[in-house]
């Protein structure tokens, strides 16, 4: 097994998407469908985003995949520009108009390996039409995607803005052409899903990750 095959079985054990960890990784589309092993520099780009991932079974298969020691990977709250800016504002409330006005300082960074990568930022969700995976109050990466929404890959969870409401739900595939499908994860009758035409969407950011509010 070489080290392709290992990032495949540590993408799998995470439970995330190839294009997920190519937005996280910064690898290129298809690095994972070359050869058997990848370089070093590439190896450098994984274990920094993953901080979890143990190099040593990355590279030689030896040990075991996860360090066991994890207190590095806890999030930091710091006000000297390191990690990603949190904004204390609710995403369906206007989180791109506030990305839109360049006069506006963050309230904080969130120095947080897996997520501190150029243009992502923090902020707020409410609402319950995704939990449990996104939970009332949590904190969501995010980061606006500049992709037309066809190419964007379905099954994965989007902050959708269009002229007259803003919502996070997984994207699916409509049977209607000119439409996507909108997934909300809660089961509950309350909450269905939705086809909305593709035409009313100004922009759509991916949700790279969440966590409970760290106080």
């Amino acid at each position: 097994m070489g080290t392709v095959q290992r990032v495949q079985q540590f993408i799998e054990t995470k439970g995330i998407s190839k294009y997920r960890f190519y937005q996280e990784s910064g690898l290129s589309n298809g690095s994972l469908d070359k050869g058997e092993n990848i370089g070093s520099d590439k190896c450098e780009k994984i274990l920094y985003v993953y901080p979890e991932l143990n190099p040593d079974w990355l590279i030689t298969g030896r040990g075991s995949m996860l360090k066991e020691e994890k207190e590095n990977l806890k999030p930091q709250i710091n006000y000297e520009n390191k990690g990603a800016p949190y904004y204390n504002i609710d995403f369906i409330g206007g989180f791109d108009l506030v990305m839109n006005n360049q006069t506006l300082n963050p309230d904080y960074y969130i120095d947080f390996a897996p997520f501190n990568k150029e243009g992502v930022v923090w902020c707020n969700i409410t609402g319950r039409s995704m939990e449990p995976e996104l939970n009332n109050g949590d904190y969501i990466a995010m980061k606006e995607m500049t992709d037309p929404i066809q190419y964007l890959p379905f099954g994965e969870v989007y902050g959708f803005v269009t002229n007259s409401y803003r919502t996070v739900k997984r994207m699916g595939k409509s049977d209607r052409e000119g439409f996507i499908r909108l997934i909300p994860t809660n089961k509950s009758p309350e909450y269905s899903e939705q086809d909305i035409p593709v035409n009313i969407i100004r922009k759509v950011y991916a949700v790279l990750g969440s966590m409970h509010r760290l106080f």
